[in-house]
């Protein structure tokens, strides 16, 4: 009764949404406002239609109801508890379903509290996110029924991905697609801006605080993605350049040139048609990811495995509504008015630097990304790795933070070179010196790309906080903390990315329980291995203690086996220290009672991770900032006038 509830939910919230686009474009060709009033509930009661549903696939799945069909494939009664939940959204239908349902409920959000926009505006907006929703729940209903049943239910079921089975699972997809979802309600903004011609700085006023929270979001998926992938893969890298990796990043790169731009609109009103076209793109690339990971068309520990048919569906989805989107868009912003000029030396100018640079790099990412499956088309099989990424986009990232270090020291509308040339004196001193000492204490032992990532993460990370400098911090406004701190954020993850790349040691050995081994002022010694067991899972434990200096400590890496589905998996042992990680995987048995060893020292790498943590913290600060002033100016307003 429970997956037949569910379904009936999703059959409402589909027809719901049939009916909120009507309404929404018969009251815009009519110019009958009125009908937003309709509209609303509409968007609301389609918001909780969606959650009633995936609130009955969570309790299918904690039920562990083998009559569903989605359950039985992806499930078993012996899992814990946290991972029938999180395995909600562990594959590919269940993972659609709360695409769907944070989209109902952004919905329902944009109808209740949205009242910067004209009445037009957002009526047209809504009838954008009614659009979009269609397509996602036809798709659900015709081509991903998470709801179908199996008959006859069988005894268990085959359990879930072991590579799922941890906790990251519960935080890593819902983030990513809360900020997919957020590019969404962005692009529908868009489409109602240019339906009704109202792109202007109240527009952008209205969509920024969206934009910010997906690209809040948007961050810690990425950060969260990236650790869990380090730790769980066992292959001592925090990113790979796989498509499904990239599929999340190049959104990303999309909502930052975004959030740049309408800031510029929502406060110089300039930017107009940069933005539109950047809410077009990010959209279009959380599509373009969705289909990379849901056609089948490639290979990938994170794509899910499904038939091409429903590639398909997704690729008829991107083309209506990019290809709508973009035709929308060269139809209607020759009526756009040319926002606020700015002059060549200015803070807008910056930012658009800011923006193709950005733009550049996800054009190239990619490119690189569709390369080997358009030549795979033509017969040839050709691999684009890392080492394409690196060379080529790493050097216009550099470009880019020195672009970031450089903006914030730059006035709005119209600033003095030679001014700002002194603004940015001690940055350039620190960097100078950071590349003298550099130069003297490890020349020859890093490449040069390293090298400057150290320097210009020295360099940005002294001009982010610039802004604060002679202000009065009290009274600072909370967003401009919230710039400064994801700045530095930005400084402290490419920091730690330099570092790894410099000066990671390596050690693969083969030893016996005794044995004592030593890597990069590290003494490690294998006390034993020993068999274990957990609740889903039976394990080989390596017991190591290990030392630098102080206290020895012991740490565990395991070799895993699940049975359900038949799957081996490395757990990496991780000793964290102020300084950097030491990562230890266990590997197999070879002749003469000796185990493989793979042994890294990662110096500084955890910087990586808190650099994203600070960036998506500075996100949070700027929203709050910038909502918490709006509040109070309309309060003021209000008492101004009663």
């Amino acid at each position: 009764m429970i997956a037949e509830i569910g379904l009936a939910a999703l059959w409402l919230a589909a027809a719901l949404a049939l009916l909120q686009l009507v309404l929404a474009f018969t009251g815009l060709r009519g110019n009958k406002p009125d009908l937003l009033a309709a509209v609303r509930p509409a968007a609301v009661a389609q918001g909780v239609l969606t959650a009633i549903a995936f609130i009955a696939l969570v309790t299918l799945f904690l039920r562990s109801d083998m009559s569903v069909l989605l359950v039985a494939t992806n499930s078993h009664s012996a899992k814990p508890w946290l991972y029938k939940f999180a395995g909600t959204w562990g594959n590919h239908e269940g993972s659609m379903l709360l695409w769907v349902t944070v989209m109902g409920v952004a919905g329902a959000a944009v109808a209740l509290f949205e009242r910067a926009l004209r009445r037009d505006t957002h009526m047209a907006t809504l009838g954008g996110q009614a659009a979009i929703s269609l397509g996602f729940y036809a798709f659900l209903l015709f081509s991903s029924n998470p709801f179908a049943r199996l008959a006859p239910a069988p005894a268990d079921g085959q359990g879930l991905n072991p590579l799922l089975q941890d906790p990251g699972l519960a935080f890593h997809p819902p983030t990513l697609y809360i900020g997919y979802v957020g590019l969404s309600v962005a692009f529908s903004f868009a489409i109602g801006a240019l339906l009704t011609r109202q792109v202007d700085a109240a527009f952008a006023r209205a969509m920024r605080p969206w934009v910010l929270a997906a690209w809040v979001m948007l961050t810690l998926g990425i950060t969260a993605g990236s650790y869990w992938a380090y730790y769980e893969l066992g292959w001592g890298g925090w990113w790979f350049w796989d498509p499904v990796e990239n599929a999340s990043l190049m959104p990303w790169l999309a909502a930052t040139a975004l959030l740049h731009s309408v800031t510029v609109l929502a406060t110089r009103d300039a930017l107009r048609a940069w933005t539109v076209m950047l809410a077009v793109v990010a959209f279009s690339m959380s599509m373009v990811g969705t289909f990379l990971v849901r056609s089948g068309i490639l290979t990938s520990v994170h794509a899910f495995a499904v038939d091409p048919e429903r590639g398909s569906f997704i690729l008829g989805l991107l083309a209506l509504y990019i290809g709508g989107a973009l035709a929308l868009f060269g139809w209607r912003i020759g009526a756009v008015r040319e926002g606020a000029p700015f002059e060549l030396v200015s803070r807008e100018t910056m930012l658009v630097i800011n923006n193709l640079l950005l733009t550049v790099i996800l054009g190239l990412v990619l490119i690189g990304t569709l390369y080997p499956l358009m030549t795979e088309a033509f017969g040839h099989k050709v691999s684009v790795g890392a080492p394409y990424f690196d060379r080529i986009a790493g050097p216009i990232a550099l470009a880019l933070m020195i672009a970031m270090a450089v903006g914030p020291l730059v006035r709005w509308r119209r600033d003095d070179a030679r001014v700002v040339t002194k603004r940015l004196l001690i940055p350039f001193l620190i960097a100078l010196s950071l590349s003298a000492s550099l130069s003297v204490l490890a020349w020859g032992r890093i490449g040069i790309l390293p090298f400057l990532g150290l320097v210009v993460a020295g360099a940005v990370g002294v001009a982010s906080l610039a802004p604060l400098w002679k202000r009065n911090l009290r009274r600072t406004p909370l967003f401009t903390y919230g710039m400064v701190i994801a700045h530095l954020g930005c400084a402290v993850s490419l920091g730690g990315m330099a570092s790894d790349s410099a000066f990671t040691v390596e050690k693969l050995v083969a030893a016996r329980p005794g044995d004592m081994i030593q890597t990069a002022g590290w003494q490690l010694r294998f006390v034993q291995i020993q068999p274990i067991a957990g609740d889903n899972w039976t394990a080989l434990q390596a017991d190591m203690e290990v030392r630098r200096g102080g206290r020895p400590v012991m740490i565990h890496p395991q070799s895993r086996f699940f049975a359900s589905p038949p799957t081996t998996t490395s757990e990496a042992a991780l000793l964290t220290r102020w300084n950097g990680q030491l990562y230890v995987v266990l590997g197999e048995e070879v002749e003469g009672g000796r185990w493989q060893l793979r042994i890294w020292w990662k110096p500084f790498v955890t910087l990586i991770w808190f650099g994203g943590i600070l960036i998506a913290l500075g996100g949070f600060l700027a929203l709050i900032g910038r909502e918490r002033r709006g509040w109070l100016m309309k309060w003021r307003a209000r008492a101004a006038t009663a």
